[in-house]
């Protein structure tokens, strides 16, 4: 048996003004044939999953490409056909079989729906293809992807710490299929909820309780996977929302009850998946009020895991201002300030316009850089590999990579986009974080996976950005309407 294994992977958002070309492909890794299987065989990814499974059975295995990006705007047409392409003319050399690890929010140049315009072209060449695919808890589910696969599934956890658990799930139900065991029939359906990511943690309500019924029906006889999808609401396109899809052994009336189940408790529950905000300057004040750290203050609304510049300085202007004391900062996306501080050397003092390079104008804001002074106390290249529950064995590029010391405040200043999901953040520049009294994040969830274990409180900042979870500031013009909460609407 040949299988075809292979990773294409982006979580856009069409409000980011930082496009997906092939060199934000090539900066996080993209690898192709040989180089993919190495690059991710033995990780904790859904493709690492995969590799194991297809190799208990013997199977030849080809891996054309592995790549994903950090999110940002739209993929260009070039990077979408590189990739795709790959995949595509193997299958044109023929394969028995197909496992994918895909995200569900890919936007391109090329197409609105980048995973179900591949979907289609793969079955296009072979129409009665076996696929099985992975896709992220912020998948926007489309038709496409439905009708031209075989089975699928998304991760049960924010943050992703289950990849390699779903991609054996769902790799295995493939074999189980080309075996003769089961028969899969999909269900599937969205509601009209536009929830924002803030809210879509899995260890919190409401998402924790859509969890524990897809755990509960995959319990059920005859049901072999259930997923609820939180969406992203930050690619504005027709079907971006919570939707739910569920795989069941030959028994459709079975998924579709199982489905509808799981999307009612969605809808109920729809008021919980919408964030309220704080003024940026109480919730500091908050922060400098706490006695014991570390405390994560999260600069969610310009988190690079979720399409943002890296470089807005609202919130750590605001620390500044207040005067915060022992705090790190990761991380700041200003490749030209880290080329002066590589010019004057560790241990010089710098004063540098940071951050605020990048223009946002899908919400009418300017780049407005912080003028600071500091020491320039570490310079590397930015390269590690995470050791943490999420990326697993993963090597991350940071980019040429520096640490600006300014005597209250340690900012990690990097010039590729990472978020901060892992420890390495600092740990790889020296910064112990579990002796800071504050750990500014730009991230949302993600966080978790890394930092968790060491707050002793955490705090939303609600700064700019192009991932605010303020509706109020995005013009939306292609997502279905009606839909909660720019339309409040009482009937799902």
């Amino acid at each position: 048996m040949r299988i075809l294994i292979a990773m294409m992977k982006h979580e856009t958002n069409t409000f980011s003004p930082i496009p997906a070309d092939w060199q934000r492909f090539a900066d996080w890794g993209a690898h192709f044939g040989e180089d993919a299987r190495k690059a991710y065989e033995g990780t904790a990814m859904p493709m690492g999953a995969y590799i194991e499974l297809a190799k208990s059975i013997g199977a030849e295995i080809v891996t054309p490409v592995a790549a994903e990006a950090m999110p940002s705007g739209l993929v260009t047409k070039e990077a979408y056909e590189k990739l795709s392409n790959a995949i595509l003319d193997e299958v044109r050399n023929g394969v028995d079989a197909a496992m994918l690890d895909l995200h569900g929010a890919m936007v391109s140049e090329v197409t609105p729906d980048g995973e179900g315009t591949l979907l289609e072209r793969m079955r296009e060449i072979d129409p009665d293809l076996p696929i099985a695919v992975t896709l992220d808890l912020h998948c926007n589910l489309t038709d496409r992807m439905m009708e031209n696969c075989t089975t699928l599934i998304g991760y049960k956890t924010y943050p992703h710490v289950d990849m390699y658990e779903v991609g054996t799930q769902i790799g295995q139900a493939l074999l189980d299929t080309l075996d003769g065991k089961i028969n899969p029939v999909m269900s599937w359906g969205n509601i009209p909820l536009l929830s924002q990511t803030l809210c879509q943690g899995t260890d919190d309500e409401p998402m924790a309780t859509l969890i524990r019924l897809c755990k509960e029906a995959e319990t059920e006889e005859g049901i072999i996977a259930a997923t609820a999808f939180g969406g992203f609401a930050l690619a504005d396109i027709k079907q971006a929302g919570n939707s739910v899809i569920v795989v069941a052994d030959g028994d459709q009336a079975k998924a579709d009850a199982v489905r509808d189940r799981i999307l009612a408790a969605a809808w109920e529950r729809r008021e919980d998946f919408i964030y309220k905000h704080t003024p940026l300057v109480d919730r500091v004040a908050e922060a400098k009020a706490i006695e014991e750290g570390p405390v994560i203050l999260l600069d969610h609304a310009d988190n690079c895991g979720s399409g943002g510049t890296q470089d807005v300085m609202t919130v750590i202007a605001e620390i500044h201002r207040q005067g915060l004391e022992d705090v790190a900062v990761g991380a700041v996306w200003d490749p030209g300030a880290v080329k002066e501080m590589q010019k004057a050397g560790v241990g010089s003092k710098v004063t540098l316009k940071l951050g605020g390079k990048l223009d946002m104008p899908s919400i009418n804001e300017v780049g407005e850089p912080l003028e600071i002074t500091g020491t320039v106390k570490v310079l590397t290249n930015g390269e590690w590999t995470v050791h943490g529950p999420m990326y697993t064995g993963v090597k991350v590029f940071m980019g040429p990579t520096a640490v600006l010391d300014t005597g209250k405040m340690e900012i990690v200043i990097v010039s590729n986009h990472h978020e901060p999901w892992d420890q390495g953040v600092f740990t790889s520049v020296g910064i112990q974080p579990e002796h800071k009294k504050y750990l500014v994040l730009k991230s949302r969830i993600h966080y978790r996976a890394g930092f968790a274990k060491l707050a002793k409180a955490t705090l939303t900042l609600d700064g700019k950005g192009v991932t605010t979870s303020d509706n109020t500031l995005l013009d939306y013009k292609n997502v279905r309407r009606p839909i909660y909460p720019l339309d409040l609407i009482n009937e799902a």
